[in-house]
């Protein structure tokens, strides 16, 4: 029995934890409705004609845990997130951001992000490459 409960228990707390992938629309919703749990939002940043991010806001002589950016969600929806920690190395170069945390208010207040880096190993690279075997 004692198994059991603590089973359970190890269920429950695991489980009260996660979170889920949504968009921001689903995201406001929740916030609008009192829901105050962490969310996953999977996007792509903003970029202009080359290819760089735009709607950067990082100053790290004013306030080095400050970074805001926008960023647009698989259904296209562009939302400000606010991240209260040092600009992430390599976020410029960032393929897809994943950010976990919940709406305040109308912004997206970030607690962690994830990013997926283009590969240094692109295939023109590996084209040309061969093998030697002696």
């Amino acid at each position: 029995m004692a198994i059991i409960a603590v089973a359970a228990a190890i269920i429950l707390s695991t489980t009260a934890d996660a979170s889920v992938y949504v968009g921001f629309g689903e995201a406001r919703q929740r916030a609008a409705e009192g829901n105050a749990t962490k969310v996953h939002v999977v996007g792509k940043l903003l970029r202009d004609g080359q290819q760089r991010p735009i709607d950067l806001e990082y100053d790290p002589m004013t306030d080095p845990n400050y970074f805001a950016f926008t960023l647009v969600d698989t259904l296209q929806v562009a939302q400000r997130v606010v991240y209260n920690n040092p600009k992430p190395q390599d976020f410029d170069a960032s393929e897809q951001v994943v950010i976990t945390g919940n709406m305040r208010g109308k912004v997206f207040m970030a607690d962690k992000i994830l990013l997926k880096c283009p590969s240094k190993y692109v295939k023109k690279d590996l084209d040309g490459a061969t093998a030697s075997v002696k």
